[in-house]
């Protein structure tokens, strides 16, 4: 089992080492285009095989994707942070550009890869991803992490209102990786109890803007990006697929109808397995939840279209389907 992680920054370097402390490859390759960079982090993280106990072998690939063959799950964390004075457009042009070079040669040596996007925007940056592929990866095999760390910064939050066990809270977000995102109370339980029997309106209200607004949190405190859930959040996705163990999270899925959407890549709840996404559940959404949903999809299509106009790849399907 050979299994990628391009990007060797914080986000990818935290990915590559979790999935090497629960041994979900053989080998595992950390790409990038600092050559120093990626040879310290690799030989540092295998310098903790004796001391963590695991026996993944990891090995730094200098921008040499032909090291990458064969990989049967590739994790793409490449892309720069949004720096100040940079608009949302050329963020989206930079880390597309990236994204479908990036893509392109994983799909060059590794064309049956399951394929998981870190890469922000997002969303948008699923989409790029999708699109560099013309079409030869499946779309159950490409996808976005973003719902599994919005969801842990939601349950992180309610275990510190309620002084309980995040083990014991159950949620599921849906919609855009960002301030449109949809966590659904009425899908948030802890152990089987629904969680507005525990918490007041205003308070879950309050848990719910700090999730949409979490990374920014974090960037606020930190100077720069969250690291440690992103990272730990894709390893658990890169496991549920190594491990065939079909376990249901929310995903940046590509969409072909289902909740009444398609031509567009958005966060929903998938079974995920050995294919990548085995299926899409679909939830049956009151009047207000579908409502949210489908607001949080017109603002991922606006950033899709920008993508579009910038006329970086052949085929495109955003500018399709507008919705209601």
């Amino acid at each position: 089992m050979k299994i990628t992680v391009i990007g060797a920054g914080n986000v990818g370097a935290t990915c590559a080492n979790e999935i090497a402390i629960k041994e979900l490859a053989d080998e595992l390759v950390l790409v990038d285009i600092n050559e120093g960079l990626t040879k310290g982090k690799a030989l540092d993280m295998w310098q903790t095989s004796p001391i963590l106990s695991f026996d993944t072998k990891i090995t730094a690939a200098l921008d040499n994707y032909e090291q990458t063959k064969d990989s049967e799950v590739v994790v793409i964390t490449s892309g720069i942070p949004r720096k100040p004075g940079m608009s949302r457009d050329d963020l989206i042009n930079t880390n597309a550009l990236i994204v479908k070079e990036v893509t392109e040669n994983v799909i060059k040596y590794s064309p049956d890869a399951v394929i998981i996007v870190v890469s922000n925007p997002l969303d948008v940056m699923t989409y790029a991803a999708f699109l560099a592929t013309k079409k030869k990866v499946k779309s159950s095999k490409i996808f976005g992490m973003a719902g599994i760390l919005d969801t842990a910064r939601f349950k992180s939050f309610i275990s510190d209102a309620l002084n309980i066990s995040p083990k014991s809270i159950h949620a599921i977000l849906m919609g855009g990786h960002g301030d449109s995102m949809v966590p659904l109370v009425r899908y948030t339980t802890i152990s089987g109890i629904p969680i507005n029997e525990l918490l007041d309106k205003e308070t879950i209200e309050k848990i719910i803007q700090r999730t949409k607004t979490g990374g920014g949190e974090l960037v606020n405190l930190m100077g720069t990006s969250a690291w440690y859930a992103p990272g730990a959040a894709a390893a658990q996705m890169v496991e549920s697929v190594v491990k065939n163990q079909r376990r249901v999270f929310p995903v940046c899925a590509s969409l072909n109808g289902e909740y009444g959407l398609r031509d567009l890549h958005l966060g929903v709840p998938v079974v995920l397995g050995r294919n990548g996404i085995e299926r899409v559940i679909e939830l049956k959404l009151n009047d207000e939840e579908m409502a949210l949903v489908k607001k949080s999809a017109k603002e991922v299509k606006s950033l899709m279209k920008v993508l579009d106009d910038m006329n970086i790849f052949e085929d495109k399907y955003s500018h399709l389907n507008p919705i209601d």
